[in-house]
C-alpha cells in the first residue's frame, strides 16, 4: 500500500486529538478512576506514564487535554519502567470508564456498528495507522474492544 492509496472505505477514521469528538481521547468528558477525576482519557493516560505521585497530579489538573500530553512527554520526568508493557490496558481501562460514565459516548461508539475504526494519524505507528497505514492503530484497536464489550454488556442486560 502506497502514500496515495485510497482509505478503506469501510472503515471510520477518527483522531485521538480532535477535542470534538466524544471517541477522541482529548475529548474533556471526565470520569472517576484510581479515586480521582480526571478530565479526559488522555489526562489520565499521560499521567500514568509516571510514578511520581505529585507529576501524575499537575497532569491531571492541567486545563486541555494538548497541555497533559505536553507534559506526559517531558524528558524531565522518569517514565515508569513497565509503561509499554501496561500502556494499552491504562488506555482500554479509561476508555472504557468513560463510556460507562457518559451515555453519549458509549452510544456513539456503538453507533459504528461493525466497522473498523482506524486512529488516523499520519506520524504515529503504534496508536494510528501511520503515512502508509501500516502502522498499529492501537487506539483503533482499542475502541473497537470497548464496543464490543459494551454491546456484549448490553446484551447480558435483563
Amino acid at each position: 500500500m502506497s502514500l496515495f492509496d485510497a482509505p478503506d472505505e469501510n472503515a471510520i477514521y477518527l483522531s485521538r486529538t480532535d477535542n470534538d469528538d466524544p471517541l477522541s481521547s482529548y475529548a474533556m468528558y471526565s470520569f472517576e478512576l484510581e479515586d480521582l477525576s480526571w478530565p479526559s482519557v488522555e489526562h489520565y493516560f499521560q499521567a500514568m506514564k509516571f510514578e511520581d505521585v505529585q507529576f501524575r497530579e499537575k497532569i491531571r489538573q492541567t486545563k486541555t487535554a494538548k497541555k497533559a500530553r505536553s507534559l506526559g512527554r517531558s524528558r524531565f520526568h522518569k517514565v515508569r519502567s513497565d509503561w509499554k508493557k501496561i500502556r494499552e490496558v491504562i488506555m482500554t481501562r479509561a476508555v472504557y470508564i468513560k463510556c460507562r460514565t457518559h451515555d453519549v459516548v458509549s452510544q456513539k461508539l456503538i453507533e459504528t456498528g461493525e466497522s473498523k475504526l482506524v486512529e488516523n494519524n499520519l506520524y504515529d505507528y503504534f496508536w494510528g495507522c501511520g503515512r502508509d497505514r501500516r502502522g498499529e492503530n492501537t487506539y483503533g484497536k482499542v475502541l473497537m474492544n470497548v464496543r464490543d464489550k459494551l454491546k456484549e454488556e448490553e446484551t447480558n442486560t435483563p
